[in-house]
């Protein structure tokens, strides 16, 4: 009770930095451009789904990468065989596309072959300062005599690794181009990229400009030949025919000519005498000498201008263009001629990569999630706040300057970290002000029961909040667990739940402890009150006796009866998976004119030939969920799928407001890690309770946890909720919010196995249970008080999530209270009495205290 002044100093700090960091993100632009330069400026940055924007989750292309290097491969050993050791060969692709055959015409000439392509041997790496790298090539023999080269996977994954790094570089340049703030360009694992772009709303074009490898090269055309003559006769040596933008198709030299990597600029421009967009580009010095060179040795042969192996145009050569620049023409309009000339100036793409996930969210659909949020954040503050005082009076008082000081330590945290705050984030935050309530609620529970057992007002808030601690920490801390296996092994929204889940636990850990053992320590010395008036409402009256252990039995039989219907349901009927695990795509449309008619979408989309959709209302009348299986062909059918369904409801004014894609692969990779997650983030906290108390307790506590989830997945399965990304979340916070109640229900039987070591052990638990129920009922209710507006207020995409949290609410407190108590029993906890050693007079240790 006595605060020095370093203590108060400390919380004057902290509350000073949080709400000057949190005032930023409060304020308009100019206001804070106005503002000191030693003040802070950073604001909360919002997630697409509250500001709109594209996300792309692009995978580069093994199969792409590795037939290219075996066109490359094939060159260098067809030129260091024939054209420099003069050894005749017929090269080959193997079964597995990953290696190359080599059949010589004079079987005595192996030894010099093997020696000279054995010299082609290179090594790769992904970083400037690894050592050596690995070596990608193998060589062999096949058993009829054939020498064999073959891209080693450790080679092939350090390529791809590299050319990662490198789509980076490029992806950045070309968002830059586009003019966008605040883009997000992240590597994620081996093989993909993250592009977050806030504000940008076309997510087709931000598609084709960062998809396209925009590999530009120059070739010569063959003379003298057709592209079908070619096919008929067979390839000349050295030559390949690829498609004309114009429909037909061109036989050309395989050999690049000349390669977009000496371009040093590209801008879109109009041809007056052809009347028609066109892209005019410059090449760098060394680039404009060959171009010329080129020019001026083939006047009068064909030239072609290859974009991703696509014709573009085949001019004749009139004469040498000496002046290092030309045009790009074609059938461009403004807007694509504009794109190329971005591309062109940002580079080609090192890989060709594919689209695995898209989201795109309207802007209109993020300020109507921002909407919902702060008007469920907003009742659910009031709600507490008001249950608060009414509940404990002046105490709630302060209970609430804590809460509203952890509130704006959170915001301020999440501006100083530069955090992306999603509409399940703000769920977070609305979840921790009825999370943060409870540290006080048990402390106040436990002044309240130190005065009844006759200390003074002073000794009673100083046990109350030196007894508290220990298990105020123990459940904040399995709820930090989840949070953090949830931000390792979760994406995109689900990572700013976490986020902000585990601030709200760090600064409640603070302010509900240090901050309000300030004020009651301020307000005591001032009053000294010769008693203290804590609680003025509880639900249950003190000194309940209810047999909680004489009544197991059946609540045991009833809970082995209700898992065995949700695992039954789960196994039998299944859930209503959301696209994140089964693939496919989900759009939300709007009608522009009044509600939607959900019969005239499912008409006109009936007729395109998609497979399953399902169309169904969402939210408001207006708003439509179309959803669509995944198409046969890949990504790319999924994006055509995506473009029909555009154009089918275009004709009926309706408005895509989100679009989001989830590839076959990507859904499976979700699904499994939403299983290792929940099995981490148990195994974890089992291993913590174990530590801390005893294994009875950890497997007691594991058991009932365990419970919940089967419980709770068994109500998604039972009533069809869509079970997504948010679902595993919910899953992953009950269980927090579930063992937050076991730990307190199993400190107190800890605690009352010290004090009455002769009671037996159904006894002793049911008295545990009727001292804690008066907190457990009270920390419940501020609990159901933030998620109850969470589920009317905020909104359909979050609505299986805030849903599921709530009843899964109802069934921890459940299994805390009633069903944790028998299987500790079954476990094989023994009271005190049980556990004295008669032999020898030597005492055992019990749930962490020796006797």
């Amino acid at each position: 009770m006595q605060f020095s002044p370093i203590r108060t100093a400390i919380i004057a700090i902290v509350a000073l930095l949080g709400v000057l960091f949190a005032i930023p993100s409060f304020l308009p632009e100019n206001v804070r451009d106005s503002w000191p330069g030693f003040l802070p400026k950073q604001t909360v940055v919002l997630g697409l789904d509250l500001q709109g924007g594209s996300h792309l989750l692009l995978q580069v292309n093994q199969d792409g990468i590795v037939s290219e290097r075996l066109q490359s491969l094939r060159r260098d050993v067809r030129n260091t065989l024939a054209n420099q050791n003069g050894i005749g060969n017929l090269i080959t692709t193997d079964a597995t596309g990953h290696a190359l055959t080599i059949e010589l015409t004079d079987p005595t000439q192996k030894p010099a072959a093997k020696a000279a392509i054995e010299a082609l041997q290179n090594t790769v790496s992904n970083s400037l300062l690894s050592v050596g790298g690995v070596q990608e090539l193998a060589f062999g023999e096949t058993p009829d005599g054939k020498l064999t080269i073959t891209l080693t996977q450790e080679g092939i994954n350090e390529r791809m690794s590299a050319l990662v790094a490198q789509s980076i570089e490029v992806i950045r340049k070309r968002v830059d181009e586009l003019g966008t703030t605040e883009p997000s360009i992240q590597r994620q694992g081996t093989n993909r990229v993250l592009v977050q772009v806030p504000g940008f709303g076309d997510s087709q074009r931000l598609k084709d400009i960062i998809s396209r490898t925009a590999r530009l090269t120059f070739h010569l055309v063959y003379p003298g030949m057709t592209a079908t003559q070619a096919k008929a006769q067979g390839l000349p040596a050295g030559t390949m025919i690829l498609p004309s933008q114009d429909g037909g198709e061109e036989l050309l030299y395989d050999d690049v000519a000349l390669g977009g990597e000496s371009l040093v600029d590209a801008q879109p421009s109009y041809d007056q005498q052809r009347a028609m967009p066109v892209v005019s580009f410059r090449f760098d010095t060394r680039g404009a000498i060959t171009f010329g060179q080129l020019t001026s040795a083939n006047v009068g042969k064909r030239f072609a201008i290859v974009l991703d192996n696509t014709v573009i145009t085949a001019p004749v050569i009139q004469q040498a263009i000496t002046g290092g620049s030309g045009q790009i023409s074609g059938s461009f309009t403004t807007s694509s001629a504009n794109d190329l000339a971005v591309l062109l100036r940002a580079g080609a793409l090192p890989a060709s990569l594919d689209v695995v996930e898209e989201r795109t969210v309207d802007a209109s659909l993020g300020a109507d999630s921002i909407q919902h949020g702060l008007t469920a954040g907003i009742v659910a503050s009031v709600l507490v706040i008001s249950f608060m005082v009414i509940a404990y009076g002046l105490f709630g008082i302060f209970a609430n300057i804590s809460l509203i000081l952890n509130i704006v330590l959170i915001f301020g945290a999440l501006s100083m970290l530069g955090a992306t705050l999603t509409l399940p984030g703000i769920a977070g935050i609305v979840l921790t002000i009825g999370m943060a309530v409870d540290a006080n609620v048990l402390i106040y529970e436990r002044m309240r029961e130190e005065q009844k057992a006759g200390k003074s007002p002073l000794q009673a808030i100083n046990a109350g909040f030196e007894r508290a601690w220990g298990t105020i920490i123990d459940s904040h801390l399995t709820q930090l667990i989840a949070a953090i296996v949830l931000y390792f092994l979760g994406s995109g929204p689900v990572q700013g739940f976490a986020v902000t889940l585990a601030l709200g636990i760090l600064t409640s850990l603070f302010t509900s402890y240090t901050v309000t053992l300030y004020f009651v320590g301020m307000w005591y010395r001032a009053r000294r009150p010769k008693t203290l008036k804590i609680q003025h409402f509880r639900f249950i009256p003190d000194g309940t006796k209810i047999p909680f252990m004489k009544i197991s039995r059946y609540v045991i039989a009833f809970s082995i009866v209700a898992s065995l219907v949700s695992l039954g349901s789960a196994y039998f009927k299944g859930f209503n998976l959301g696209i994140d695990f089964v693939g496919g795509t989900a759009i939300v449309i709007q009608h522009d004119g009044g509600p939607a008619d959900v019969g005239q979408v499912r008409e006109a989309l009936d007729g395109l030939n998609l497979g399953e959709v399902q169309v169904q209302g969402f939210g408001t009348p207006e708003d439509v969920l179309v959803r669509v299986q995944a198409q046969e062909g890949g990504q790319d059918a999924d994006q055509v799928a995506v473009s029909k369904i555009r154009e089918a409801l275009a004709t009926e004014n309706y408005t895509i407001r989100s679009t989001e894609a989830v590839s076959g692969t990507v859904s499976g990779e979700l699904a499994w890690k939403g299983v290792i997650a929940l099995v981490i983030s148990l195994v974890a906290i089992l291993v913590y309770i174990w530590f801390r108390f005893e294994w009875q307790f950890a497997m007691a506590a594991v058991t009932t946890t365990t419970h919940d989830v089967i419980m709770t997945i068994g109500l998604f399965s039972l009533t069809g909720l869509e079970f997504n990304l948010t679902s595993i979340a919910a899953v992953l916070t009950l269980v927090g919010l579930s063992l937050n109640e076991t730990v307190v229900v199993s400190d107190r039987v800890r605690e009352n196995l010290r004090k009455h070591r002769k009671m037996p052990l159904p006894d002793l638990i049911d008295l545990s249970i009727n001292q804690t129920i008066v907190r457990t009922s009270l920390t419940q209710f501020t609990v159901f008080l933030a998620l109850i507006p969470l589920v009317i207020f905020g909104g359909e995409v979050i609505r299986s999530f805030t849903i599921a949290m709530t009843f899964g609410c109802l069934v921890g407190m459940y299994s805390s209270i009633i069903v944790n108590g028998p299987i500790l029993i079954n476990f094989g906890l023994k009271s005190r009495s049980e556990t004295d050693d008669g032999k020898d007079g030597k005492t055992k240790s019990v749930g962490g205290a020796s006797v």
